[in-house]
């Protein structure tokens, strides 16, 4: 029988619903742990315990522990597969932080729930339990970090929550799921085509992430020129287009060495240098702004965070968003 390591971060997946209160909390330690005789009819699990966080309490450095954790595990021990817990309104994030960093070729999976372990209709055993199979699966090696939820499974770099509360709400809104849960088999579709790996010390980064709008105001981005940070994420309109208002901002910070990163705000397709107005994306390719590939905005900044680990030259940062 195949050996999986199940590690517990917390999210809705490890809480309950508290009688008078209808709140939402870990009240339970061990909820996870009732799910192990359903896991054991297909695979030898061994459950670990790294944390029982909220996911809007996990950070960047956390995910790196996470990381470390995982890479320590795989030293101590020969596993098959690793399934691991989150939170999901950060789910995407630590996801895609590992597929970043993790150069492994195990599949790893991280899955969560909706609603927690002792509402109707808990999607937490499910999940867990076609994560499982997800992992033990010889087809789901070398594709990268997976999310696999609602018997849906997902490439680490396209996946994204899209709904407060539905069970389906992970969406891959450009690419579609790369895979499926079957009764008796997990089915494939494609897989994403590169593979990336930064080799990096520590979660650390001050990265903060703009949304565009209309009549933004500089002043909303004059006091980053005080700021000690390592890059800017923006969310452009359309093809990668912004408020000429901001442009002399854009340009101080570019000119002190502050790398910024664009990426659109509409859920499908990329940055282009089309536009030839003022703030439009030439302007911007000339400007010295990076264009990336598709992110959306979190996950773009999760990528400079880990590629400021490698280097600060604008040309070769460019070519990491061009990935």
């Amino acid at each position: 029988m195949k050996k999986v390591l199940v590690i517990n971060t917390g999210g809705t997946i490890a809480m309950s619903v508290e009688e008078g209160t209808e709140s939402v909390k870990p009240i339970d330690e061990q909820v996870l742990n009732q799910n192990l005789p359903y896991l054991s009819k297909y695979a030898d699990v061994v459950m670990k315990d790294m944390a029982n966080l909220p996911s809007p309490h996990i950070t960047p450095a956390i995910m790196n522990q996470l990381r470390q954790f995982i890479e320590n595990e795989l030293i101590n021990d020969i596993y098959d597969g690793i399934v691991i817990t989150h939170g999901t309104d950060t789910l995407e994030e630590t996801a895609y932080f590992l597929d970043l960093t993790l150069p492994v070729t195990v599949p790893i999976v991280v899955t969560g729930a909706m609603r927690s372990s002792n509402e109707l209709g808990a999607d937490g055993p499910v999940n867990l339990i076609s994560s499982v199979r997800t992992a033990i699966g010889p087809e789901s090696r070398n594709k990268g970090v997976l999310v696999v939820f609602n018997d849906e499974i997902h490439a680490a770099r396209y996946v994204t929550k899209t709904h407060t509360s539905n069970v389906a709400t992970f969406q891959s809104p450009a690419y579609g799921p790369i895979g499926s849960v079957m009764k008796k088999n997990i089915h494939y579709y494609h897989a994403p085509l590169e593979r990336e790996f930064y080799s990096i010390n520590h979660g650390n980064g001050n990265v903060p992430l703009v949304k565009a709008v209309t009549g933004m105001d500089p002043a909303w981005l004059t006091f980053l020129l005080e700021q000690n940070i390592d890059g800017v994420v923006i969310e452009a309109f359309g093809l990668g287009n912004l408020p000429p208002t901001i442009l002399p901002v854009l340009r101080q910070l570019i000119e002190k060495g502050i790398p910024v990163v664009m990426v659109s705000r509409c859920h499908n397709g990329q940055v282009q240098d089309i536009y030839g107005y003022e703030g439009g994306g030439q302007q911007l390719k000339e400007l010295g702004v990076i264009f990336s590939n598709g992110l959306n905005g979190q996950k773009a900044r999760l990528k400079l965070i880990v590629a400021l680990q490698q280097t600060t030259n604008p040309k070769e940062l460019q070519n990491c968003f061009e990935l």
